[in-house]
């Protein structure tokens, strides 16, 4: 709950942090600038002030306090009494940063984040039945305090080894030596600083997945940063199976099973914000590998307009996501950002005069006015079962993750044909491939020409650095090439490497993309049963790019370079590869 105190309060609090000296007029002034800016709405002034480092959180909470005429305490757990929290939902703590602290002569003390919320204290009064006494605390120590819950399901990644490097995390080694009690060592601080940190640096550099892989000599952790692998960090043999099983038991997994694959999830706190963690467990010759998903909001765009489309694709993929009926489909293999395409779809279309219902496995990213479903295999709650009872719920958008076979594929279309917008990713190399897909799951070819609407094929590609790019001029082999692909090219860009892109080159993906867009006459070819190519020919005379046209469009204006094109999009000509790296 948000309730914003009113513009007089505003002032109020940064006079308070004046007075005491916390402030200056200036930064006071600052703050209050950036709150009216478009990128800090809704944000209360002591976040501003603490997220520009004008205050500590202590800070202003302490001021907000003495406001509010309640009491400011800096939380220790040896101070409360655990129990209490069972007086309170799991989740309504989680969600509204409250905590029980202690109960005497029937009256309830509890800390809130939020001073500033009125209503907070008749909530909990209700909730618990109980008299209820607010004391003000820093976010940061309640979600530390709610850690230490009994079976907490949050895990707080704040203020860890900073400024940590590697040769400092190995100093552990000599800590632990005797690993009988595999979820005793588990369970002691180093070990969870160690795997609270492999998390949080991997956050910090936006990676999208944590391997944590066994090595004959040492337990080797790679960061997948912008679509490729680098090694981030060697563990100690002798802690491998510390580490595993502490993930484990995060994720509530089973720790003594070590012969079969296991999935789980975990909710951890970093910066303030909740992030999910996939966590994938797999047994191989040297042990056990452990995959770890990163699914952090703040690390993807669900901006359409900064996912890479030009002008004419952009405009054309928002009136498809806008038709009343249809399918659209987004395909592309593992990976090419098809997930986020269709987020950003729903993020755009998204209001109150729309039900929009997403069918996911799994949910990965929670998206406001939208309600989303989990599939559940093993439950019996499949795509196409979900769909059908979807149907029944009065939906106008519907979402697929996935169509997977002939009775998704079928539902959808029949949900298409009848009156609801169908959004899907499909696996396939092209946007034209997605017919024949279909058909070869057993859909038949005028059902298909009858509900789909467009198909956008996407891959992505690396950035280069704006930090460290720079011109140069292509090799005589290459700018031949090139011309032969009619698009001539005299310069191109490069990252030199620095510190900002890790020496790579290249920092942040954007997609490249290719669309479909079914008119009369492409219906009419996919309902007579035509051959692959012959759709594809059809498409490219009403003027179709391919990925490797929008691809090469962005290198000519910097954004990317050959290389990346040529490894995305796998085409057959004989681009001098070699020659082009030998300017590198």
């Amino acid at each position: 709950m948000d309730f914003a105190p009113p513009a007089p309060m505003a002032r109020r609090l940064g006079d308070l942090l004046i007075h005491r000296g916390y402030l200056t007029p200036e930064q006071l002034q600052e703050a209050l600038r950036l709150q009216k800016q478009p990128e800090h709405q809704g944000k209360l002034l002591g976040e501003i002030l603490v997220q520009k480092g004008f205050c500590t959180e202590d800070q202003v909470t302490e001021c907000l306090a003495e406001e509010f005429g309640i009491p400011f305490a800096r939380l220790d757990t040896r101070l409360c009494d655990l129990n209490c929290a069972e007086l309170l939902p799991r989740e309504y703590i989680e969600a509204n940063l409250v905590v029980p602290l202690f109960l005497v002569r029937g009256v309830l003390t509890v800390a809130v984040a939020e001073p500033s919320n009125m209503f907070l204290a008749d909530e909990v009064a209700t909730l618990t039945g109980k008299q209820v006494q607010l004391v003000a605390a820093t976010a940061r120590d309640i979600r530390r305090l709610i850690t230490n819950l009994p079976n907490s399901r949050v895990f707080v990644i704040d203020d860890i080894i900073e400024d940590a490097q590697d040769g400092e995390v190995t100093l552990i080694e000599d800590v632990v030596e005797d690993l009988t009690d595999i979820e005793e060592v588990a369970g002691q601080s180093p070990v969870i600083r160690l795997v609270n940190y492999i998390i949080y640096t991997a956050v910090k550099e936006g990676a999208s997945d944590i391997h944590i892989e066994p090595a004959e000599r040492c337990l080797r952790v790679r960061n997948r940063v912008d679509g490729k692998l680098y090694k981030a960090l060697e563990v100690p043999k002798h802690l491998a199976a510390a580490v595993t099983s502490r993930i484990k038991i995060m994720a509530s997994l089973d720790i003594s099973e070590r012969r079969l694959p296991q999935d789980g999830r975990i909710h951890v706190m970093l910066d303030g914000r909740k992030i999910d963690l996939r966590v994938s467990t797999f047994p191989g010759a040297r042990g056990e590998k452990t995959v770890i998903r990163i699914l952090d909001t703040r690390s993807i765009s669900l901006d359409l307009e900064q996912l890479g489309f030009t002008e004419e694709i952009l405009a054309r993929f928002r009136e498809q996501i806008r038709a009343p009926n249809g399918i659209v489909l987004v395909t592309g293999p593992t990976g090419s950002g098809k997930s986020t395409t269709l987020y950003a779809a729903l993020n755009d279309i998204c209001s109150m005069e729309n039900n929009i219902c997403t069918v996911e496995d799994p949910i990965e990213y929670h998206l406001p006015l939208i309600n989303q479903f989990q599939v559940q295999e093993r439950l019996g709650l499949t795509f196409s079962k979900a769909l059908r009872t979807l149907l029944r719920q009065d939906p106008d958008v519907i979402m697929l993750g996935e169509i997977r076979d002939e009775e998704t594929a079928r539902t959808a279309i029949q949900a298409a044909l009848t009156g609801h917008l169908v959004l899907s990713t499909l696996h396939t190399n092209d946007a034209c491939s997605a017919v024949t897909r279909l058909i070869n799951m057993g859909v038949e070819p005028y059902l298909i020409a009858a509900g789909l609407n467009l198909v956008l094929a996407q891959r992505l590609v690396r950035r280069v650095c704006p930090k460290c790019r720079q011109e140069y001029e292509p090799p005589r082999v290459v700018r031949k090439t090139l011309e032969q692909l009619g698009m001539p090219m005299d310069r191109l860009h490069k990252g030199t490497g620095c510190r900002h892109c890790r020496n790579t080159g290249y920092r942040g993906r954007i997609a490249i993309h290719e669309m479909l867009l079914i008119d009369d006459e492409l219906r009419d070819l996919i309902t007579a049963n035509a051959e692959l190519t012959a759709i594809r020919q059809l498409a490219r005379r009403k003027g179709m790019n391919s990925l490797l046209e929008d691809g090469l469009r962005k290198v000519r204006e910097g954004i990317t370079t050959l290389e990346e094109i040529w490894n995305a999009v796998g085409t057959r000509l004989d681009l001098p590869l070699r020659a082009l790296q030998q300017t590198r």
